[in-house]
């Protein structure tokens, strides 16, 4: 089974390509939700991150995503450091997934994660990395009326990021997102015939 990577800066559409490719029949393991997975009360790094980073990210019993949020996204090394607290078990599990995929006979899958190439590398086990783009403003736009979130916030996200410019030279594939679902499907249904 080829493994592939889909990826986009924050707002630029790579859920909604990856649900499309799902419809195309290619399975899509998302890494970003199984990040949620493992800060959940008895996920792989909920005690590690607790302990990282205080009792003022728990609320109600549990990582309060958002209050954690403004910690990591204003301070680059805090990012670092709870990726680097999440990441192994992300792995893990994503490992587990795709030997499922492979023993149930799919010729390919994708994995949907933000931080594909963060590092200016395309992972070796990797048969290529999927790029979704859009434009900055659209997607400071989208963060703003889809998720709530400031202006302010919505470019801290964005600045927290690599720029997508820089992942463009390491995609194999690159799909524009700045014109409605109908040329995002068509633009997702060609790269499915490749993959």
């Amino acid at each position: 089974m080829k493994i592939y990577g889909i990826t986009g800066g924050i707002g630029a559409g790579k859920s909604e390509a990856a649900r499309l490719f799902v419809e195309c029949g290619i399975p899509v393991i998302d890494a970003d939700r199984i990040g949620h997975e493992v800060l959940e009360p008895g996920g792989a790094a909920e005690r590690a991150v607790i302990e990282a980073f205080g009792p003022g990210i728990v609320e109600g019993g549990r990582i309060d995503r958002k209050k954690l949020a403004e910690v990591v996204f204003r301070d680059r090394a805090a990012l670092q450091r709870l990726n680097s607290l999440t990441h192994p078990a992300v792995l893990a599990e994503i490992g587990r997934r795709t030997a499922e995929l492979a023993q149930a006979r799919h010729r390919a899958a994708i994995i949907e994660a933000a931080l594909h190439a963060e590092d200016g590398r395309v992972p070796e086990w990797m048969a290529g990395l999927i790029l979704v783009e859009c434009p900055a403003e659209m997607r400071l736009a989208r963060l703003r009326e889809r998720r709530g979130m400031t202006d302010a916030e919505a470019r801290a996200r964005l600045a927290a990021q690599t720029p997508p410019e820089k992942k463009a030279a390491l995609a194999r594939w690159i799909i524009q997102n700045d014109a409605g679902l109908d040329r995002l499907r068509d633009e997702v249904e060609r790269v499915a015939r490749e993959l």
